[in-house]
């Protein structure tokens, strides 16, 4: 496979600072010589994201995720490896090479873009016709002006089974690959494959993505038949973990907060009234993904969400999602209908800007829904109520916040204020020792990787995976122990896959007397197998490397394996033979 240099790779490392890049994505502060964040890959109230400017690497010791500069960009926008180099070239401002790679991945999801641009001009243009009468008298009702479906994109997805197909097969595109873009659907009825539109009698509604691009589509039907809603399932280009309608609008607002609603038509209808920094979640609730995402657009969110149970308790799971990230937020209380496009109809844009004036923040909101669950009429629910509001505090971080609400509990329940602060220490030192237990058991099980864990379940032995970390970690401090092994060590001494293929890969750039920098992995390791190496080279940092060390390692290897497939030969014994083995 074609492939950039080292040289190439070298100079775009120097370029791209991984310090610079990662804090555009994750604030980092400084502990000694590196740095450390709250992971953007998992979620976390105790940070355990580390970048080492030494190595120009990172590790994350909750979720295992590792690498270089080249790999972060990988994960956090979701694209090839080729694909980040290029986005990096971008950012340093040099020349991607004009050949010596492979950008076949690229050039599939550059046409996948194109094959949903021509989609949605198609949605469009059916919208206008005769056929389209429905979901243009749907987009009225609803209020939309014409500049506002021109703006969004707004379709209709004709009542036919092939309707979109017929035209994208004029343009040249294939069934497999309007399949693969999730706008076509296939049967495989008495050995006949057969496509057929996956959007039909809907109002169609692109989703969009930050730079511009066309990345899937929403359907709603135009009555209340089921399902009401059919989003795009995950492609080359969508991933439903971070899609976020509107941001390509919300991202250019003058406000310095995301307003985030429950559906797309609410948006439309909010940017429509003038409040342009409305977001909302695609198909699912909010993931930590998506807050991340976020976090790098605005310094604080408002939650909008519905005004039902399912939209206080999307709310609440939304609250924790923002803490564990630190985010600022508030919450809308939604008085005058039960979500943001009834309140418009009912009351015009003015009500609802009050509304967002007057939201409270996410302690505010945990505490009225709690007040709504007890009757503090009673002694009895007063004390239930008081011991709930006292484990909300004490999750907080801000001393002055507890003092603030412990007076107002105290005034409003005739409770001494004393008291309450006193419950919230008590609950908070829990909660400590709590996390603390909790993220002493996540790092001792994310340090055994996936990998690991696999290995374990195929009967590889504990101390022979060890041993291959430990062996690994040696070549790559000190590559000249593999000249003095490399008649007697080979890739079938590793039981475990991955370390097989990392080692593999150590000794042909040992053999062709390349640098073993993590920079120059990154092309020959996929994202998985980069946070492997980089989680055994951190964790190994303390190690006596010698070669009677990587021998003991060899030798525990290999006991390990004879071990195991004495173990296969029992096991494939009958019972007969297992038996003769006592005669003799």
């Amino acid at each position: 496979m074609a492939r950039f240099t080292d040289d190439f790779l070298n100079e775009l490392r120097m370029r791209c600072d991984i310090e610079q890049v990662i804090s555009s994505y994750v604030q980092l502060k400084r502990r000694g010589k590196n740095l450390v964040g709250l992971c953007p890959f998992h979620n976390e109230k105790t940070p355990s994201f580390t970048v080492y400017p030494e190595s120009q690497s990172y590790y994350c010791f909750g979720c295992g995720a590792g690498g270089e500069v080249i790999n972060f960009i990988r994960r956090a926008e979701n694209l090839d490896f080729t694909e980040a180099v290029s986005f990096l070239c971008q950012k340093a401002s040099m020349a991607m090479p004009t050949d010596g790679y492979d950008d076949s991945l690229a050039r599939k999801r550059k046409r996948t873009y194109e094959i949903n641009k021509e989609a949605a001009r198609f949605f469009n243009s059916c919208l206008y016709s005769e056929e389209g009468k429905a979901g243009l008298e749907y987009f009225k009702m609803r209020g939309y002006k014409k500049s506002t479906i021109t703006k969004f994109g707004l379709g209709y997805a004709p009542n036919k089974w092939d309707g979109l197909l017929r035209h994208m097969r004029e343009k040249g595109y294939s069934y497999e690959e309007l399949f693969e873009a999730n706008l076509a659907n296939r049967s495989d009825k008495d050995g006949k494959v057969r496509f057929y539109d996956s959007f039909r009698n809907r109002v169609m509604v692109p989703i969009i993505d930050a730079r511009g691009n066309v990345v899937a589509f929403g359907g709603r039907v135009l009555d209340d038949s089921k399902p009401k809603y059919i989003n795009s399932s995950d492609t080359l280009v969508y991933k439903k973990s971070l899609g976020v309608f509107g941001l390509n609008f919300a991202k250019n607002s003058k406000e310095n907060s995301l307003i985030i609603v429950e559906g797309y038509m609410d948006a439309i209808s909010l940017h429509q009234a003038g409040f342009d920094n409305v977001i909302a979640c695609l198909g699912t609730a909010l993931t930590s993904e998506m807050a991340h995402l976020l976090s790098r657009y605005c310094d604080e969110v408002i939650l909008s969400y519905d005004a039902d149970e399912a939209g206080q308790k999307a709310t609440a799971r939304a609250i924790g999602i923002f803490n564990s990230i630190g985010m600022k937020l508030k919450v809308v209380h939604l008085s005058g209908g039960k979500d943001p496009d009834e309140i418009l109809r009912n009351y015009g844009p003015e009500r609802y800007r009050s509304l967002i004036e007057g939201a409270a923040n996410d302690i505010e909101f945990a505490l009225v829904r709690l007040k709504s669950e007890y009757d503090i009429a009673t002694s009895d629910g007063k004390m239930k109520f008081l011991e709930k509001a006292a484990e909300v505090l004490a999750s907080t971080r801000s001393q002055i916040a507890c003092d603030i609400y412990a007076s107002r509990l105290s005034e409003e329940l005739g409770v001494a204020k004393q008291s309450i602060l006193i419950r919230i220490e008590q609950l908070s030192r829990r909660n400590v020792r709590q996390n603390e237990k909790k993220q002493f058991r996540d790092i001792q099980h994310n340090s055994m990787s996936a990998n690991t864990k696999a290995a374990l379940a195929n009967d590889t032995d504990i101390k022979s995976i060890k041993a291959e970390q430990m062996l690994i970690a040696a070549l790559m401090r000190s590559p000249e122990l593999y000249r003095k092994m490399e008649n007697d060590l080979t890739e079938e001494d590793f039981s475990v896959a991955v370390y097989r293929k990392i080692f593999s890969v150590i000794r042909d750039k040992i053999n062709e007397s390349r640098s073993l920098d993590l920079t120059f992995f990154s092309q020959e390791l996929t994202a998985e197998e980069m946070s492997e190496l980089v989680g055994i080279v951190k964790k190994h940092e303390s190690l006596s490397v010698s070669i009677k060390a990587c021998a003991d390692c060899l030798r525990a290897m290999r006991e390990s394996k004879e071990k195991k497939s004495q173990k296969l030969a029992f096991s494939d014994m009958s019972d007969e033979d297992f038996l003769n083995l006592f005669k003799k």
